[in-house]
Order: structure tokens, then C-alpha cells, then sequence
């Protein structure tokens, strides 16, 4: 089924579906990890935050993974591992849509901030949690493995609204 996401008025949540990540969903996202990052995280990191009982869901559309996202618990913040849509479906609304998703279901838990990193020259995704309230924290020197050597990664984070008893 074709799905036209040009007209962002469109519900996205009666096109996509966000449910867990379970154990099958780990090949269509290594798929995309390796379509998406040209030094992508492998099977083993995966099967890993899995094993470890990291926050972990998929998007899906017509019941295929076009995207996941997985945070790590800790006292007082969450922390964003790795966010990602598969290349064919960027820049139509739905990383804004995941990252809404992981922000929520992390405010549910008991934590005041939420943290991620991005690579300096992923300017896309800076706008994007930019725009979402996230503010620069600093810089992580060399964090990210690059073409040539290594690539430092800024820290964002957002503060996040308790809710109400």
C-alpha cells in the first residue's frame, strides 16, 4: 500500500504503528541501521538492549519496520541510544512522530531529563530536537567513529514535565 505522507495534516498515528521491539523485529532493523549509518550498530548491540530490558519500540507501516528507537532507564533520565528512520521515509514527519513517542513513554517512568547524542554534522536531526525543546548540554570529543578518524557528538537533553498526581 502506498502511503502519501506529503500532506502532514494526515494523522500519523492511523498510519504507523508503535508497538515493542521483540526479538524478530531485530533483522528489518538491522537493515535499516545499516541502510542508515555508515558504521551502524550491529546484531549483538541489538540483541543486547533486548537482553537487558532497554525501553526499546519499532514504527511500522502496513506491518513492515520503518523505524525504531531505544532508550536506556536510569535514576533520574532517560538517554536516547539510537533513534532512526529507514533512509525511503525521512523528511516526512515521522522521526518527529518517534521522538514524541520515546519522550512520552519516557516521562510515564520516573525521570526529570531526557538526554542524546547527535553528531556535529547531522545538522537534520539537530533542528529536529531543537525544535522539540531540547537544548545543548556540551560536546563528547571523538565519539562517533567518522570517515576520517572520529567525529564529536553534542549532548542534548530536555527537561521533562512530571505528571500530575
Amino acid at each position: 500500500m502506498a502511503v502519501n505522507f506529503q500532506n502532514m495534516n494526515d494523522d500519523l498515528s492511523a498510519l504507523v504503528e508503535l508497538r515493542t521491539m521483540n526479538y524478530p523485529d531485530l533483522k528489518p532493523v538491522l537493515v535499516i541501521e545499516e541502510k542508515a549509518y555508515p558504521h551502524p550498530w550491529t546484531l549483538g548491540i541489538f540483541r543486547d538492549c533486548l537482553r537487558v530490558g532497554y525501553h526499546a519500540w519499532v514504527m511500522t507501516l502496513d506491518q513492515n519496520v520503518i523505524g525504531y528507537g531505544i532508550v536506556m532507564l536510569s535514576p533520574g533520565e532517560a538517554h536516547v541510544l539510537n533513534i532512526c528512520v529507514d533512509p525511503e521515509y525521512q523528511g516526512k514527519g515521522l522521526g518527529r512522530y518517534l521522538l514524541r513517542h520515546l519522550v512520552k513513554k519516557s516521562n510515564l517512568t520516573d525521570v526529570d531529563m531526557i538526554l542524546l547524542e547527535v553528531r556535529r554534522s547531522n545538522d537534520n536531526a539537530q533542528q529536529l530536537y531543537l525544535s522539540e525543546g531540547f537544548h545543548e548540554l556540551g560536546v563528547r570529543k571523538a565519539y562517533y567513529p567518522a570517515e576520517s578518524g572520529r567525529e564529536d557528538a553534542i549532548i542534548l537533553a530536555k527537561y521533562l514535565a512530571q505528571p500530575e498526581e
